[in-house]
């Protein structure tokens, strides 16, 4: 049990992550807090983020959040298709034998 504050359960985990590990997430931020531990990132749609790509993953968020809060819309992530699953198969198992690899 982690306590009731917003992000509790993500403190829980980036205290106890390593960088043998592997998160799988589509939540941004705790992408780049597992990221600054050493962990490998997952998320769902199988495109891994890394050291080099989220920066702009982070930007991209804020922005979204500002068109959100000006009431411009947005659709939100696509489909999870086939493909995804496909994309998402394959890195994790890449990111599993990296971090075995150490």
């Amino acid at each position: 049990m982690v306590g009731e504050a917003a992000d509790a359960a993500d403190d829980w985990i980036v205290e106890q992550i390593t960088g043998a590990d592997v998160c799988v997430t589509a939540d941004i931020p705790l992408a780049s807090r597992a990221l600054a531990k050493g962990a490998r990132v997952v998320p769902p749609n199988g495109r891994p983020f890394t050291q080099a790509n989220i920066g702009n993953a982070l930007a991209g968020r804020e922005l979204s959040r500002h068109l959100r809060e000006l009431d411009t819309g947005g659709s939100g992530p696509p489909p999870f298709s086939k493909a995804d699953r496909s994309r998402f198969l394959s890195a994790l198992d890449a990111a599993l034998r990296a971090a075995l690899r150490g």
